[in-house]
């Protein structure tokens, strides 16, 4: 990966897609027998215009783009609980526009675990984005519920230039770092229609 000659966006969002996939049918089903009707795969779209919102993106009347990462196992050709779901044929370098918050562009990577793991792709990619000048606003949601990778994160996020908005998004908050947090299942209910006055 040559950095010098990557163009990247003043936004960027990285995601482990097994993980959101796996935290979105925690939901699911949880919610369904919680509030007893049927919830509906979650909307990719709206769910990253939630995220770009809670990781502090605001519309200021300027054209924003932002860039989406979902890495993926080479196993998993498609979300199980998201729509859209097919990773090369429905989301792989297409765009969406949000009338308040400019132009998403979607890309999805998928990882060999047998030649490389996807925690390892993911930190790569977070230095790398954090070595450009360009981006200004880094949004991660990994899986920091398994294994060590958040404490890479912490290390990899300790010098962190000051003009740069890094939040990391996880299921519950966790200790430490020079980031900003977020609670991801907020993003997620959002965007599977469940309202707050249906949880009791």
């Amino acid at each position: 990966m040559n950095e010098e000659n990557i163009k990247l966006s003043e936004n960027i969002i990285i995601a482990d897609a097994d993980y959101i996939d796996k935290v979105a049918f925690d939901l699911i089903v949880n919610f369904e027998r919680m509030i007893g009707r049927r919830i509906p795969p979650a909307d990719l779209s709206q769910w990253v215009v939630n995220i770009a919102l809670d990781g502090g993106l605001r519309e200021n009347r300027k054209a924003h783009e932002t860039q989406v990462v979902l890495i993926h196992s080479k196993k998993n050709s498609q979300f199980e609980n998201f729509s859209p779901s097919n990773y090369e044929k429905d989301i792989n370098a297409k765009a969406f526009k949000d009338e308040k918050l400019g132009e998403f562009i979607v890309n999805s990577y998928e990882v060999d675990e047998a030649i490389g793991s996807k925690d390892q792709y993911i930190l790569d990619l977070i230095n790398t984005t954090c070595s450009h000048e360009e981006v200004k606003r880094i949004m991660l949601i990994p899986n920091v519920e398994e294994g060590d990778l958040y404490d890479h994160i912490i290390h990899a996020l300790r010098n962190v230039d000051e003009d740069k908005h890094v939040t990391v998004f996880a299921m519950q908050p966790m200790m430490g770092g020079n980031f900003k947090q977020e609670i991801l299942g907020f993003s997620l209910m959002n965007a599977m229609g469940i309202k707050a006055d249906e949880i009791k």
